[in-house]
């Protein structure tokens, strides 16, 4: 009877990671979904008025979160289909010329920030770190984006409009991301006690 018992315990704690792991993909995949709808969702707050949401960034919040909480390759999914998804079902934003530069900006957002942060320590401080590097390399996509999409209709992009679109006219949305995304993650850090999401 004992040798069962022991043949059971070793069976259970060998099974014990990978139902972990099973757990833990079950637990982001539905997380990711919860932040694709609130990229949906989130720009109603602003009246869906351009002007506004070009200045408040609604839909990066999640997909920033998402790349901290879920990983990067869960946030890149979501960055790359919110615009898409929200252009079929709101018919905004436009695809052309705002929706598809945007769904490789937010993309690269979400997985450079579920990147860095994964690769590097542990610490309240590199939130920021990793937050910051992924605003700056998201930015550097959207533009990059931008000029081949203006460039196809002979549209000029210079450095000044990168400026004033990509940091001026959104700083209350940088502002807002660096306040409330390292505050949303560290809160949902500190509540996941039993560390299903790594």
């Amino acid at each position: 009877m004992s040798s069962k018992k022991e043949n059971k315990s070793v069976s259970a704690k060998n099974d014990a990671p990978g139902k972990n792991k099973n757990s833990s993909r079950i637990l982001k995949t539905i997380l990711a979904g919860m932040f694709l709808g609130i990229a949906l969702a989130l720009p109603f707050l602003t009246g869906q008025i351009p002007e506004v949401g070009q200045m408040l960034l609604p839909m990066h919040l999640p997909v920033m979160i998402c790349g901290f909480i879920c990983g990067p390759f869960y946030a890149l999914v979501v960055g790359l289909i919110a615009p898409v998804l929200r252009f079929i079902l709101f018919n905004n934003p436009p695809l052309v010329p705002k929706g598809i530069p945007m769904c490789f900006e937010l993309a690269t957002y979400g997985f450079v920030a579920g990147l860095m942060y994964r690769s590097l320590p542990k610490k309240k401080l590199y939130i920021w770190v990793s937050l910051v590097i992924s605003m700056l390399a998201g930015r550097i996509v959207w533009a990059a984006a931008k000029m081949v999409l203006l460039g196809l209709g002979k549209a000029p992009f210079s450095f000044t409009i990168f400026i004033t679109d990509g940091f001026v006219e959104a700083a209350p949305g940088i502002i807002a991301q660096l306040i409330l995304v390292p505050l949303i993650v560290m809160a949902i850090k500190k509540a996941d006690t039993s560390h299903r999401l790594g």
